[in-house]
C-alpha cells in the first residue's frame, strides 16, 4: 500500500507535464465538450493517453449503455474541430452499466485500458485520471487492478461540497458504490465538489457571443452549443450555464484559479448523505474557485 508521505506528496498540482486520460460522459452536458477542447488546448502541460466514453442516464439516453455510446460519439466528432484526429484510436468505450456492487467491476474496453496503463506508472511518476463524469470506469479499472491506487491520482468532479445538505449530484449518484471505491480506494484523490463550490462556474450568453462567436470552428461550436441547450432550458428566461467540467481540467495546470486544503476522505451513503471518519485517509478538498480568471484563461485557449 501507499505510504502517508508519498499519498500526500501525490496529491500536490503537478509542476511539469503529465500524462493523463479523460474520463467523460461526453453527450450529456455541454460542459463535457468545454472540458475536453481546455484538455486538447495545453499541450505543453498534458499529454493526453486516452479519453474513456463514460456511462449516463437520463433524458438524453435510454440506458447507461446507451448515454456511453453517445458519448463515444460525441468525443470522436470533437476531435477534428480540436485538430487531434490523431486521438481517434486513443477513444475507448466505457462501462455499458453502473456497479453491480462496491466489489464486481464492469469490465469494459476503457477499465481494462486504464487498468493496463496505469500498471506502468509509479508513485513518484503517477497517471493522472481526470474524472468527469460518473466514476463506473475509474473504480473499475481499481477493482480490476487494484494495484493501481499506487501509481494514480484521480481528480474527480464528483458529489457536492461537504457543507452540503445532501450528495445528489449526477456523477455521484448515479454510481453511489463507484464513488464509495475511489474514495475509500487509498488512491490520491483530488475532490472538485459541485454545489457550494464549482457550481460558480457559469457563462452567460453574452460572454459565449463576445469571447467566443466568430473566433474558429472549434469556439462557434462549443458556444452555439451550449446557447442552443441553455436557451432550451430556459424557456425564454434569462440563463447562465453551468460549465463546470472544465474545472477537473483546469486543477492540473494552475495553483492560482483554486483554494483546497487536506481533508479526511468523506463515505458516500446510499441515502445520499456523507459519512465521515476521522481514521480515514487524506484526499485534496477544492474549496474555492476563481471563476473570472479561469474564465478568462479558457477564452483564451480556445481562440487559440
Amino acid at each position: 500500500m501507499m505510504t502517508r508521505e508519498t499519498l500526500l506528496k501525490n496529491l500536490d498540482r503537478p509542476e511539469t507535464k503529465i500524462d493523463m486520460v479523460l474520463d467523460t460522459d461526453a453527450f450529456n452536458e455541454v460542459d463535457d465538450q468545454f472540458a475536453i477542447a481546455y484538455m486538447f488546448r495545453n499541450p505543453e502541460k498534458l499529454n493526453v493517453k486516452a479519453l474513456y466514453a463514460a456511462p449516463f442516464l437520463n433524458e438524453k439516453s435510454e440506458s447507461p449503455k446507451d448515454g456511453m455510446e453517445k458519448s463515444y460519439d460525441e468525443i470522436l466528432r470533437l476531435l477534428p474541430l480540436t485538430g487531434r484526429t490523431d486521438m481517434s484510436g486513443s477513444v475507448y468505450k466505457g462501462s455499458d452499466r453502473f456497479l453491480p456492487d462496491e466489489k464486481t467491476p464492469v469490465v469494459s474496453p476503457a477499465a481494462e485500458h486504464l487498468a493496463e496503463l496505469a500498471a506502468r506508472y509509479t508513485p513518484r511518476n503517477p497517471l493522472y485520471v481526470a474524472g468527469i463524469a460518473a466514476g463506473t470506469d475509474v473504480a473499475s479499472a481499481i477493482l480490476l487492478n487494484p494495484k493501481i491506487i499506487d501509481s494514480i491520482v484521480i481528480v474527480w468532479l464528483g458529489g457536492h461540497a461537504h457543507h452540503w445538505r445532501d450528495t445528489k449530484e449526477f456523477n455521484l449518484y448515479q454510481d453511489v458504490a463507484a464513488a464509495r471505491v475511489i474514495f475509500g480506494c487509498g488512491a490520491p484523490v483530488v475532490q472538485l465538489p459541485c454545489l457550494g463550490v464549482v457550481s460558480a462556474f457559469t457563462v452567460s450568453e453574452a460572454e459565449l457571443r463576445k469571447w467566443l462567436l466568430g473566433h474558429n470552428r472549434l469556439c462557434d461550436y462549443l458556444a452555439r452549443t451550449a446557447i442552443g441547450e441553455a436557451s432550451k432550458y430556459a424557456d425564454g428566461k434569462p440563463w447562465t450555464r453551468v460549465i463546470w467540467d472544465v474545472t477537473a481540467v483546469a486543477w492540473l495546470l494552475d495553483g492560482r484559479f483554486f483554494h483546497e486544503q487536506l481533508e479526511k476522505s468523506p463515505i458516500p451513503e446510499y441515502d445520499g448523505h456523507y459519512a465521515f471518519d476521522p481514521s480515514r485517509h487524506f484526499i485534496k478538498y477544492v474549496s474555492y474557485l476563481d471563476r473570472d480568471a479561469l474564465m478568462d484563461d479558457l477564452f483564451k485557449k480556445l481562440r487559440g
